[in-house]
């Protein structure tokens, strides 16, 4: 396997600084951050981002969260490992990253019930976490970035 180019905010590289900004704003938003890596683990997985998904799983396994947690995100509803805060953040997140999914992307629910566990300055920090997931799995998926090649 072999990537079509470099990642393209290493190729145009005054768009990574903005880019790394904005993870270190997200993780000043007081979301904890195994919470965090969960929901960029989901969105990358639902996004088929092969090196998102493999850097998401070694950065989430660093900041604490098990195995069984690892194993089983992608099924989160079935599983028990998972809190009502984490829980509300992944609903948001896979609503979020499928906007083309039903007519309400983002329903009333869904925002309700994370606005229950998260303030205003929390949910800005999840919702940026998953806007900047979502484009660096499009910029990764797009050139076929291979997974572990970032070290």
């Amino acid at each position: 396997m072999q990537s079509r180019m470099q990642n393209p905010a290493v190729v145009l590289s005054d768009a990574m600084q903005p880019i790394q900004q904005l993870f270190k704003a997200v993780h000043s938003g007081g979301v904890d951050g195994q919470t965090l890596e969960l929901v960029h683990l989901r969105v990358s997985q639902i996004n088929g981002c092969s090196a998102c998904v493999d850097g998401g799983a070694k950065t989430a396994r660093k900041a604490g969260v098990s195995d069984e947690r690892l194993a089983t995100v992608a099924a989160w509803r079935e599983a028990p490992y998972f809190t009502e805060e984490e829980r509300a953040a992944l609903a948001l997140a896979e609503a979020a990253t499928r906007l083309a999914d039903r007519p309400d992307a983002v329903s009333d629910e869904v925002w309700d019930t994370a606005a229950t566990y998260f303030d205003e300055k929390q949910l800005a920090a999840i919702v940026l976490m998953i806007g900047v997931t979502n484009l660096f799995n499009r910029l990764n998926a797009t050139t076929r970035q291979i997974a572990g090649a970032w070290g």
